[in-house]
């Protein structure tokens, strides 16, 4: 059984590992939607990370992301979602 608990945390964009097969998915028009939105209204959906190798590796929300770095955000709300064997 896999039990899943989050937890809610700032996180510096620097330090979040986006995949390669994540990062083929990019719409650079939607990137730039969620930028204007962003700024007017601010995140509203936290972005989903996982810890692994040291470091968190991005699971959901690749043009949250993106738009955070186009308006020169150092950091940006995530969950992070771990899985726990029982």
């Amino acid at each position: 059984m896999v039990e899943r608990t989050m937890e809610s945390i700032k996180i510096p964009l620097e330090e979040i590992y986006v995949p390669a097969k994540r990062k083929r998915t990019l719409k650079p028009e939607q990137v730039d939607a969620l930028a204007q939105s962003i700024m007017e209204e601010g995140l509203k959906m936290p972005i989903s990370v996982r810890k692994g190798n040291g470091r968190y590796v991005l699971q959901e929300g690749l043009h949250r992301l993106e738009a955070c770095r186009a308006l020169g955000e150092e950091t940006i709300d995530s969950i992070i979602v771990r899985a726990r064997q029982h």
